[in-house]
C-alpha cells in the first residue's frame, strides 16, 4: 500500500518505529481495530488499519481506517457526521489487534445502528453458566499457567 502525503504533514511523517515494530499485521499489512465506547465499554465496530491509519489515529484525535473494499483511507464521520473522537489506543498482548476507545458521535454503523453488532444481530449462542453456578461446580485455582485449550493460536 502506498501512503499518500497528508496536506501540511512533513514528508517523513510515519508511524513511530517502536510502535510499528510491535504490530503483527495480516498478509495485507493490516491490523484489526476494535472500537469501543470509552465510558460504557460498548463494542461499536471492527475496522482495519495499516501503519498510516494507526499513525493518523494516534496523532489526529479522530479514528482513521483503511477501507479494504475501496482501497483508500477513511476517517469515520467525514461524510456521515458520526465521528469517533479518540480517547485511547491500546495494543493487545499478541500485537495483532488494537483497542480504540472513543467518544462516538451518532451511529457507529454505516446502517445507522448504534453498533455494527446491533445491526448484524445476535446469533443465538448457548449461554454459559453464570459466575455463581460456575464457582459452585469447580475448584478455584491460582495457577496462572497457560492451559492447552488457551493457546495463542486460539485467539
Amino acid at each position: 500500500m502506498t501512503t499518500p502525503a497528508l496536506p501540511g504533514a512533513p514528508l517523513d511523517a510515519s508511524l513511530d518505529p517502536a510502535i510499528a515494530a510491535r504490530l503483527k499485521r495480516d498478509e495485507h499489512g493490516l491490523v484489526a481495530a476494535i472500537v469501543q465506547q470509552h465510558d460504557s465499554g460498548e463494542v461499536l465496530m471492527l475496522g482495519w488499519m495499516d501503519d498510516e491509519a494507526v499513525r493518523r489515529t494516534l496523532t489526529e484525535g479522530r479514528v482513521t481506517f483503511w477501507s479494504r473494499s475501496r482501497q483508500e483511507y477513511w476517517r469515520k464521520g467525514d461524510t456521515s457526521g458520526h465521528a469517533q473522537l479518540v480517547r485511547s489506543v491500546a495494543l493487545d498482548c499478541d500485537g495483532d489487534a488494537l483497542l480504540v476507545r472513543v467518544h462516538q458521535i451518532g451511529a457507529a454503523c454505516h446502517t445507522g445502528a448504534r453498533t455494527c453488532f446491533e445491526a448484524g444481530g445476535d446469533l443465538g449462542a448457548v449461554v454459559g453458566p453464570d459466575a455463581v453456578t460456575q464457582a459452585s461446580t469447580t475448584t478455584t485455582t491460582t495457577d496462572t499457567t497457560t492451559r492447552p485449550d488457551d493457546t495463542q493460536e486460539d485467539r
